[in-house]
């Protein structure tokens, strides 16, 4: 394996990145990859926001995994800043090979740059191994969570 880069996703990477979203049972049913325009204007908003990094991994001049991390600054837990990651996805060919585990690293390690407190992400109930993923590395299961679509 070759070495690997965590670097801020660009318009080039788009392709790649929604591929992989699309990648399994839940993103092929919200996922449009023969339809680039919403995910470029969606690039264009994240790289304008400064709360926001989605980043890709690239190894050996190919996207292999991507992620977004989202800084929220807040009032609760004594004025306390905390990211979200989202989006976490790996290219099927590296899965089990460590990256995901580098990547989540790479995402503590900006968060804690950023002065975060605490560090949160949201899994679908129904990926289970992701869920495993999770706990290995330390997060716990703590909440609930809800979501109304608009």
């Amino acid at each position: 394996m070759g070495d690997l880069e965590i670097r801020a996703a660009a318009a080039d990477d788009v392709a790649a990145i929604v591929a992989m979203l699309a990648d399994d049972p839940l993103g092929a049913q919200r996922e449009s990859p023969d339809d680039l325009a919403p995910y470029l204007a969606a690039l264009e908003r994240l790289s304008a926001d400064p709360n926001q990094r989605l980043v890709v991994a690239v190894r050996d001049g190919r996207v292999v995994g991507t992620l977004q991390l989202t800084i929220i600054p807040g009032l609760s837990r004594r004025g306390a800043t905390r990211s979200i990651i989202e989006g976490v996805r790996i290219h099927a060919d590296e899965r089990g090979s460590g990256l995901g585990t580098q990547l989540i690293e790479w995402a503590i390690g900006a968060s804690r740059d950023q002065g975060c407190q605490l560090v949160q992400l949201t899994s679908d109930r129904t990926r289970t191994d992701a869920h495993r993923f999770y706990e290995r590395l330390g997060f716990t299961a703590s909440h609930t969570g809800f979501k109304l679509s608009l």
